[in-house]
This record gives C-alpha cells, sequence and structure tokens, in this order.
C-alpha cells in the first residue's frame, strides 16, 4: 500500500493565511459594533435594522457558490485563488468606507436605501475575497493536525479583530473624541477599511501556489459561467450528500448564529440594565466584555482547543468546548449585576469557549471532508465546499440579523426611551442567555456521532495517495 506523504507548512505562511483571517474577521466585528450606531443616532426602527441586516447577507450567499465554481475552474499562472483574494479585499475595503458615509440630514428614508445599496456592494467584494481565501487554507496541508495547527494560528491572528473592535464603543460615544457617534463612523470607517484591505492582501500576495494553466478545468466563459447554475446545484447537492459535511454545516449554524442573533444586545444589556440606560455611565464595560471575551479565547481558548484536539480527537473537543461555553452563557445569566457590572468578566472565559473552538475546529474537520469527498467523486472542491460551508454561515448570520429587529420588536424595547419596561430588560436577557444555550445543545446533538477520526482520514489520505500513484 502507498502511503500518503503529509506536508508541514511554514510558519510564516500561516502567519500570512492569519493575516487574512484578521481581515475576515474584522469587517463583521465593526459592523456588529457600527450598526448600533443606525439604530441608536439615526433612528432605524427595528424592521429596518433588519432589513439592513437580512437582504446584503442573503445576496452574498446567493453569490458564494458562483464564486466557488468560478474559484475552482480558474486556469492561470497564480493559481485558482490568489487573485480573486487581491480584487476582492480592494472591493470590500472602498465600499466598506462608502456604506458608512450616512450624514443625518440626509434623512432617514435616504440613509437606509444608500446604506441597503453599498452595502450589497460590500458583501459582493467579501464574497470574491472569501471564498477563494478559506479555500486556501483547505488546501495548505493534508495533515490531519497540521490544519488544526493552520486553523488555529489563524484563528489566533484574527482573534484580535474582536479584541480591538469592541474599543470603537468608547472612541465612538467619547464626546471628547467625536461630538457624535454617526461623525465617529465616518471617519473610522476609513481606517478600518484602508487597513483591512491591506490585511486581506496579504494571502494573495505571499501564500505561494502553482500555475493551472495546463488542468483540465470548465473554461470560464460568460456563457459557462451563466450556464454554469446547474452544475453549481448539482456540486451542492453531491456535497450535502456526505454526512459528516452536513453535520459540520448544520452544527456551525446553531452555534455561530444564535450567537449572532443575540450578540448586539451585549450593548443594551450593560447600557440599560446594568446602568439604567446611562451609556455615559456604562463607560468601558461594552468594550471591557467583547474585548476580554476575546483576549480569552485568543491566549486561552485556542491554545486549550488545540492541544485539546491533539489528545482526544476533534470531534470530542468541539462537543467539550460547547458544554463549557453553555455553562458560560448560565453564567452571565446570574452575573449581570445592576451595579456590579465587574461580575461578568468570570463568566467571559467559559462563554468564549463557544465561538473560540468552533471556527477552529470546524475549518479543519471541513478539510478532512474534503478528502473524503475527493475519494468518493474524484474531485477536488475546496471552493464548492468552503462555498457552502459559509453559505450555511452568512445565510444564517443574516437571519440572525433580522431576527434581532424582530426580537426587539416582539419584547417592546424602544431605543427612543432612556428607561425601558422591566417585561422588555427581561426579554432581552432571555434571549441573551436562552437562545445560544438551545443552538449549541442542538449542535452538540448534531455532531455526537461525527464519523472522521484521526484514524479514519488517514485511510482517506492514505487511499489517496495511492490512487494517484
Amino acid at each position: 500500500m502507498i502511503m500518503s506523504t503529509y506536508n508541514k507548512v511554514p510558519f510564516g505562511q500561516k502567519v500570512a493565511f492569519g493575516m487574512g483571517m484578521l481581515a475576515n474577521q474584522m469587517f463583521p466585528a465593526v459592523l456588529g459594533i457600527f450598526i448600533v450606531v443606525l439604530v441608536q443616532d439615526l433612528g432605524f426602527p427595528g424592521w429596518m435594522w433588519g432589513v439592513v441586516s437580512l437582504v446584503p447577507r442573503v445576496f452574498d450567499a446567493l453569490t458564494d457558490p458562483i464564486m466557488g465554481f468560478i474559484s475552482d475552474n480558474t486556469k492561470s499562472r497564480w493559481g485558482r485563488r490568489r487573485q480573486y483574494v487581491f480584487i476582492g479585499a480592494i472591493i470590500m475595503g472602498i465600499a466598506f468606507i462608502i456604506m458608512w458615509q450616512l450624514f443625518r440630514e440626509n434623512g432617514l428614508e435616504y440613509n437606509f436605501t444608500y446604506f441597503l445599496l453599498s452595502s450589497l456592494v460590500f458583501y459582493l467584494g467579501l464574497t470574491i475575497f472569501s471564498v477563494p481565501y478559506v479555500a486556501i487554507g483547505y488546501e495548505m496541508s493534508n495533515d490531519f493536525h497540521e490544519r488544526t495547527h493552520i486553523m488555529a494560528v489563524a484563528q489566533w491572528i484574527g482573534q484580535w479583530a474582536w479584541v480591538i473592535a469592541p474599543w470603537f464603543w468608547v472612541i465612538m460615544y467619547d464626546p471628547t473624541w467625536y461630538e457624535t457617534a454617526d461623525i465617529a463612523v465616518r471617519e473610522l470607517a476609513i481606517w478600518v477599511g484602508i487597513i483591512c484591505a491591506l490585511f486581506a492582501m496579504v494571502p494573495a500576495i505571499f501564500i505561494e501556489s502553482k500555475s493551472t494553466l495546463n488542468e483540465n478545468y470548465s473554461p470560464l466563459t460568460l456563457k459557462n459561467i451563466g450556464g454554469s447554475l446547474k452544475e453549481i446545484i448539482i456540486s451542492f447537492k453531491e456535497a450535502f450528500q456526505s454526512i459528516p459535511f452536513r453535520k459540520l454545516c448544520f452544527a456551525t449554524f446553531l452555534v455561530f448564529n444564535a450567537f449572532n442573533t443575540v450578540a448586539a444586545f451585549t450593548f443594551f444589556i450593560i447600557v440599560y440594565y446594568l446602568f439604567n440606560g446611562d451609556a455615559g455611565a456604562a463607560g468601558i464595560w461594552p468594550t471591557l466584555f467583547g474585548s476580554v471575551g476575546a483576549l480569552s479565547t485568543t491566549f486561552l481558548v485556542i491554545p486549550i482547543v488545540t492541544q485539546m484536539s491533539k489528545k482526544l480527537g476533534k470531534k470530542k473537543a468541539f462537543l467539550v468546548t460547547q458544554s463549557i461555553s453553555v455553562i458560560g452563557y448560565i453564567m452571565l445569566w446570574f452575573l449581570f449585576v445592576p451595579g456590579k457590572p465587574y461580575l461578568f468578566l468570570f463568566a467571559l472565559p467559559f462563554f468564549s469557549f463557544g465561538i473560540g473552538g468552533l471556527f477552529t475546529l470546524m475549518m479543519s474537520m471541513t478539510a478532512d471532508v474534503i478528502d473524503l469527498d475527493e475519494l468518493n467523486t474524484g474531485k477536488r472542491r475546496e471552493g464548492t465546499f468552503g462555498a457552502i460551508y459559509w453559505w450555511m454561515v452568512k445565510f444564517g448570520f443574516g437571519i440572525a440579523g433580522g431576527l434581532s429587529g424582530a426580537i426587539f420588536t416582539v419584547i417592546g424595547f424602544d431605543t427612543g426611551l432612556e428607561v425601558q419596561s422591566e417585561s422588555a430588560i427581561t426579554g432581552l436577557r432571555l434571549f441573551f442567555s436562552g437562545l445560544p444555550i438551545l443552538g449549541t445543545l442542538g449542535a452538540i446533538y448534531i455532531m455526537r456521532n461525527y464519523e472522521i477520526t484521526e484514524e479514519r482520514a488517514k485511510e482517506i489520505s492514505d487511499a489517496l495517495a495511492a490512487r494517484k500513484a
């Protein structure tokens, strides 16, 4: 039997990939901060918040499969991915700057339409960047544990986005920095757009790739791309026939999007529950929630998850980390105490195991599933699998945005009031702890019998090596 040769990736290449992850996470991290300005300062009602959150992400989810097909079938001397990563970085950087140039005097309806349309351009750039970028990560190694190390380095670097982004709360709402928060986001968006675009270009410039000029791919003519929808649908159907891949997608959907549905509630719980509606008195506490949580993920969760994966296997590591996060959400219900905001800090290391463990493990597990797909079909489809996986994330992210607005409406939370009703605050807290717990428990149930172990992954790699030989 021919044994496969496992490749170790130079640390510099892992860092280059991680720089792209910093951009990939900084944009959504900052969006989660800035979007509060639409409600708090520009007067968007809950339904408008829901629409501008849902529609662009649904559009983004629809364009991902097409980008996956294009990326998988590109013939060029730069390979299949790098040129798209570079172009997408430029588009999303410029579009991010443009979409936040909002002025109160233009009126609510104009700002709503302007933001909605410009965000569609931003998400198109994000698709062009992210689908081939993620596929690059899947291609970097065929080693079971090396894949986890690649994703761990990338997530470690990417987590700094969540450490940095919450400090925008302080800058935006400190009158010594900016007169109003809407003025702040107009200028801050320029810095974020330029710097993140540069980070996003790093993988395109520094990660090695081989020429695909002589590969037997489907021709990328306009007619062929337009007619490729049938092939895309077939590829999606084939990919989703993989039971392990379905489990990864649905588990990620439940954990990540339950988290994102309630993520923006943190600011409102701290301001309106802990500080009775006084944003000035809340000071840096909303910032500390996000920043300390991200630091816990960076220095505690990711190293522990990486070692846990090596000793227990990826599936058991996932089950343990998500169980710990459930404990964290339960603790947050009891440790949000008016007058004692410091108490919630004790829950953050537990809470951080949820998202911190999720993508470190899931992206590594997706690479294993791609090997299994190649063994079963003879096709190598990193772009397609990456597009489907992130389609689930982004589509759910859009649903999460819509649900956030709907929850505000249902519980009767009115940002025009300085003091909220007790029922609105209680409802906000119930959703904040309860919805992620339900999502996480659902993901644990789905992943309880995930079947690709280290031994099975090695068998697959050896079989692929024998076939190629």
